[in-house]
């Protein structure tokens, strides 16, 4: 028998020196030539650990909202009533107890939904055929945890299979062979864009939403959950509209009470974790109830907890509707929670703890009611609902609204309520939120401050204001020069003049209004502010006093929101700034930008700021809202002290308040950057203080920029949706003259009133004393400048 001579070779070459240890004195033992080494897979490739999950029961109804904007709303498919079920059982059983806190049906639910597209096209998905229980074979093995594991996409199936025919593993999974919809895992496809190593300054990732710009959302009673309105706004809307503003305004805080802990049932989590009482009883916190007014009929002298908006009945009567019906309110000796810390005026929406007692001579009359029922159920009931105490619905954190990882509340019981929402047109958080989380890491690094300059009442007609104005601009050049540090935009706020313009009022014309804003350019066209102008956005709100709506209204509250201040009276600052970038830019000598130009930015009252998508938002409002809400609040009667001893009934079913979150961080009306000791007792705190705590507390609560009748504060009906605060934003600026200047903390959100920017107005008297504050989009927090 003949071999090769390849194999006539020793495997083992002899040694001319025998090795002193045993273990070099292997003996030769030749391989033979048709034997073949098991080839084992590297230890990278072994599969990971499975985690084990508990599985549970998930209802086909609990899964049916989820599935629905998922499938439907997003990638337009129909989901049947069994593939419905086949996803329901499929979840609970690999998901378990954390497929909505987790955020893990949302998950594979896309996947699903991507892979169902790639796979088949149709816009059905039936749950009998074979092509859905391929889908959710495949994806379990790409499951651990309940998660989708990356780097084990469908793709990639056949390096696993040694020994096995790729050919006929892909035909016992037909359609999901080619399946690279793993998009949200991450297993191959990345959400990064080709532009997104261009774009390095973070100015670029700002956008300002004008009032006009907002999309339109409505809330879906049914669905739970908001659709995009499909009828176009107009300013002379239907009157049907005008009702559906306060309707949707109920909507919006009565599910949002829903969520909250106080008003949900216990769990058999929430029982187990309670503390145990001196005879062993588990002390379950009581759970709130909101009764309809309607189902008041017929139950007089029981006690109940109300929700609804505060009217003025035609006799003058203060009552309380929803969408049931209204009745008369009884607040003689009512107590506001918390005591002289908040504002209580008509067209709030509030919760009401008291006692019914029904007028039997009179039981129902058929008024109409303010949120749109008539007559019976729905118009005004009998009697009277006495009141112990009134107090605003509880705040949502921005964080429970839309999820992300910024200050989440690990004891909400139902996760994140709008997580795939775009509320604004610049993406939702489940969508883009951990794109945006990583580009703003890159971007905004912790050695520097990226701050917004908020300054408001920039009264241009008077020369004290100009020279505050060129203070703020001289500081921040001056610090871009040893910092190289600009800020991301200056936003001034109107009035940009003292008396309202076009109105007759002598000096205040268009000729005038004109000149007022050519000397704001001739300040602006100063050299030294140009490479502030080329590195900065200069961004104007305009106020009641400014063209054209003061034409009419002579400087009265003119309808919200009203638009920019017209072109006419701003092509000047247009030509400053677009001068500083030739100048800036153009040195230069043609070379790749590194960063965005200056630019200036007329915008709507209200409008929006926004930077990395839904990471951040700052509203800016110009309005004199406190007199407002001293001038219509409800006065309670003080207690007496012969009511403090007598026994009245329990106040504990209105939900806490965030009193322990309001915190004060400066006050820039008096020393500059003097933090406030927030530890002292109410009766040590100044007037300004609770002023202002009030006026947060309440504007927060309301979830709202004007919680008034509309003959109190005029609204464009079918714009209104632009002055909610739904979600909370992450900053909130109530530019209100009349109101004291202050920066505060509540429920996560920053609530600012920079004040006049001429500081010599009222105490110390100085030319070119100016007053602002910086917003810190890095750290979330507001800080009080007084400079001069």
């Amino acid at each position: 028998m003949t071999t090769s001579r390849r194999s006539e070779k020793p495997l083992i070459p002899n040694s001319s020196i025998p090795s002193s240890s045993p273990a070099f004195g292997t003996p030769k033992h030749p391989i033979h030539p048709r034997r073949v080494a098991p080839i084992r897979p590297p230890p990278a490739l072994k599969p990971p650990a499975r985690t084990t999950v508990l599985s549970i029961e998930l209802p086909p109804a609990t899964l049916r909202p989820l599935a629905f904007r998922t499938f439907t709303k997003k990638h337009n498919i129909t989901l049947t009533s069994s593939a419905l079920a086949a996803l329901a059982g499929f979840i609970g059983k690999h998901c378990g107890a954390g497929w909505r806190e987790e955020g893990l049906a949302e998950k594979v639910l896309e996947e699903v939904a991507k892979s169902w597209k790639k796979s088949t096209g149709q816009v059905i998905v039936e749950g009998d055929g074979e092509t859905l229980k391929n889908i959710l074979k495949t994806l379990e093995g790409s499951m651990s945890g309940g998660r989708i594991v990356a780097g084990s996409s469908l793709g990639r199936q056949s390096s696993f299979t040694f020994g096995q025919d790729a050919n006929a593993q892909s035909e016992e999974r037909p359609g999901l062979a080619s399946n690279v919809s793993f998009g949200i895992s991450k297993l191959e496809v990345e959400d990064k864009d080709d532009d997104e190593e261009e774009l390095v300054d973070p100015r670029e990732w700002m956008k300002v939403v004008g009032a006009f710009e907002q999309p339109k959302l409505v809330y879906n009673v049914t669905q739970k959950h908001f659709d995009k309105s499909t009828v176009k706004p107009s300013l002379f809307p239907s009157p049907a509209h005008k009702t559906d503003i306060f309707r949707q305004r109920y909507h919006i805080v009565h599910q949002r009470i829903l969520r909250n802990e106080t008003f949900q049932a216990p769990t058999f989590a929430a029982a187990r974790s309670a503390t145990l009482s001196r005879t062993g009883s588990v002390a379950v916190s009581q759970m709130n109830t909101i009764t309809p007014i309607a189902n008041l009929l017929g139950r007089s002298g029981s006690t109940h907890l109300l929700l609804g908006m505060l009217t003025v009945s035609p006799t003058g009567a203060l009552s309380l509707s929803d969408l049931t019906g209204t009745i008369a309110l009884d607040l003689q000796h009512a107590r506001p929670i918390p005591e002289d810390g908040t504002y209580f005026a008509p067209g709030m929406i509030v919760l009401v703890d008291g006692s019914y007692e029904e007028d039997y001579a009179n039981p129902t009359s058929g008024s109409t009611s303010t949120l749109g029922g008539t007559g019976g159920i729905g118009g005004t009931i009998g009697g009277k609902f006495i009141g112990f105490s009134v107090g605003h619905p509880p705040c949502e954190r921005r964080s429970i609204t839309l999820g992300g990882t910024d200050e989440t509340d690990k004891n909400s019981l139902s996760g994140p309520a709008f997580g795939w929402t775009d509320f604004l047109g610049v993406g939702s958080e489940r969508a883009t939120g951990t794109r945006m989380n990583r580009i703003a890491s890159k971007l905004l690094t912790p050695d520097k401050a990226y701050n917004i300059v908020i300054a408001s009442d920039l009264h241009l007609d008077k020369p004290t204001t100009l020279s505050a104005l060129r203070t703020l601009l001289r500081t921040y050049t001056e610090t871009a020069e040893v910092t190289s540090v600009y800020p991301l935009a200056i936003v001034l706020m109107g009035n940009f003049i003292s008396k309202a313009s076009l109105a007759g009022v002598p000096g205040a014309g268009s000729l005038e209004y004109k000149e007022h804003f050519d000397a704001l350019a001739t300040l602006l066209s100063d050299k030294s502010f140009q490479p502030l102008l080329a590195h900065t956005s200069l961004v104007f709100v305009p106020g009641d006093n400014d063209s054209w709506p003061s034409a009419f209204s002579a400087g009265a509250s003119t309808p919200l929101p009203r638009k920019r201040v017209p072109d006419l009276f701003t092509s000047r600052i247009q030509r400053i700034v677009a001068a500083a970038n030739r100048e800036v830019w153009g040195a230069a000598g043609g070379a790749k930008k590194k960063g965005k130009e200056g630019e200036v930015v007329w915008t709507s009252n209200p409008s929006r700021l926004t930077w990395f998508g839904v990471r951040g938002e700052i509203v800016l409002l110009r309005d004199d809202m406190l007199e407002r809400l001293q001038r219509t609040s409800v006065r309670f009667t003080a207690p007496d002290k012969e009511d403090e001893d007598t026994d009245l009934p329990d106040r504990s079913s209105l939900p806490p308040t965030h009193e322990d979150a309001m915190d004060m961080d400066i006050d820039i009306g008096a020393a500059p950057q003097a933090p406030q000791n927030t530890t002292t007792s109410t009766a040590d705190i100044d007037t300004d203080t609770l002023t202002a705590r009030a006026l947060t507390r309440t504007i927060l609560s309301q979830s709202h920029l004007s919680p008034f009748p509309l003959d109190v504060r005029p609204l464009h009906w079918d714009y209104a949706h632009s002055l909610s605060l739904y979600p909370l934003p992450t900053c909130v600026v109530l530019a209100d003259a009349a109101a004291p200047p202050f920066v505060l903390r509540y429920c996560g959100a920053t609530v600012v009133n920079p004040g006049g920017l001429d500081g010599s107005e009222g105490r110390g008297r100085r030319e070119g004393r100016a007053r602002w504050v910086e917003f810190d989009v890095l750290k979330g927090v507001g800080v009080g400048r007084v400079e001069g």
